[in-house]
């Protein structure tokens, strides 16, 4: 039986879009089988998600902070937040949307935006909708002209956990006027263990069900160019130690791509990828609707051989460079400037919806 239970994570927190003085409130479910997720107000934030290995071992398998100061921090790489109004890259900051030029912030560089600006849906204060018996429903109202963004839209963020340790999140949106919505969650993975970083990362299996990835440029902007995965080492279909596969891909620092799932008509949902810690037993499937998933595997955190200061993290961990990996579902990045990826425009009476499943398992 799945429970869910409520508390405070923080107190006099400052909303970074209405200033006001709110209190970031945690949830935690738990199911009979050793599984928990905590959840948290601000960003839609998953914290911790705990499960146990072959020999029943629990341990927290995602990157996170104590404390709100940590999510706070300018070090945060968005750990497990919800991200929006559009996840990952837009070019140039700017697209054309029914013959108008939009000109959305860029944070990054001055060259592009990323996640969705300097305050995006992960830095905003999350109003509980619902609390029931297997989980939690968080609403964001995003004014019109938020980082740039014609239209206010109001979306919802569900986390729903079940006896069969599948964590459900379903992401939707509405909008008043014709605004482009691509949401994620962007949770970092490490199933040896969130403090194990690199040495446990190595020893993890990947295999992802994409017949291509988007190329991009030096900034990882899309050129537009969908390029098959056959012959190449993004061609990771079959599960093979990821360890390998990041020496393979030198003089690259890592994965961070967009991968093009392969769906079998017409099923509604596809099985995106699957990771394995063999040592620990412990495994991850991933199962979306969504067309693409970016792969990344923290290659931008800390690299503390070159002297960089590790993060410091929950539990007095320090995350560094190779540290874990981040699966996030998705429409194509920069959608907008691309007429032959899948749109991401969302107009008044429609409805974004983004269903993902992240199922949990040990092999004995």
């Amino acid at each position: 039986m799945v429970n869910v239970t409520e508390d405070v994570f923080a107190t006099e927190a400052v909303n970074p879009i209405t200033k006001s003085k709110d209190t970031i409130k945690r949830f935690t479910l738990t199911n009979g089988n050793g599984v928990s997720v905590q959840v948290i107000t601000r960003g839609a934030t998953i914290t911790s998600i705990k499960t146990p290995d072959a020999s029943g071992q629990i341990d927290d398998v995602t990157l996170g902070f104590d404390d709100l100061a940590g999510y706070q921090s300018d070090r945060n790489p968005y750990f497990g937040a919800t991200i929006g109004r559009v996840c990952n890259r837009i070019g140039n900051g700017s697209f054309t949307l029914d013959g108008r030029l939009v000109e959305v912030s860029k944070n990054r560089d001055n060259k592009f935006q990323l996640h969705g600006g300097f305050v995006g849906f992960d830095k905003a204060h999350w109003e509980v909708v619902a609390v029931r018996p297997d989980g939690v429903t968080l609403s964001h109202t995003n004014p019109d002209g938020h980082e740039g963004y014609p239209g206010k839209v109001t979306v919802a963020a569900g986390f729903t956990l079940s006896e069969d340790n599948c964590l459900h999140v379903d992401l939707s949106a509405v909008t008043d006027k014709p605004t482009p919505v691509n949401l994620t969650n962007h949770s970092y993975f490490n199933l040896a263990g969130h403090k194990s970083g690199a040495s446990g990362l190595y020893e993890h299996n990947i295999e992802i069900n994409a017949y291509a990835i988007t190329e991009t440029d030096q900034s990882s902007i899309p050129t537009g160019k969908i390029l098959p995965v056959e012959g190449t080492a993004f061609d990771i279909r079959a599960p093979g130690n990821l360890g390998e596969r990041l020496k393979n891909l030198q003089p690259a620092r890592g994965f961070d791509d967009n991968f093009c799932v392969t769906f079998d008509p017409p099923q509604p949902l596809a099985k995106v990828a699957r990771a394995s810690h063999p040592p620990s037993g412990r495994w991850l499937e991933v199962v979306s609707n969504q067309p693409g998933v970016q792969f990344y595997t923290s290659n931008f955190m800390p690299d503390v051989e070159r002297g960089e200061l590790a993060i410091p993290g929950k539990e007095g961990a320090s995350y560094a460079k190779h540290g874990a990996f981040c699966l996030e579902t998705q429409k194509f990045p920069d959608s907008v400037n691309h007429s032959n990826f899948p749109s991401t425009i969302l107009r008044p009476g429609e409805r974004y919806h983004h269903e993902v499943i992240y199922k949990f398992g040990v092999s004995r």
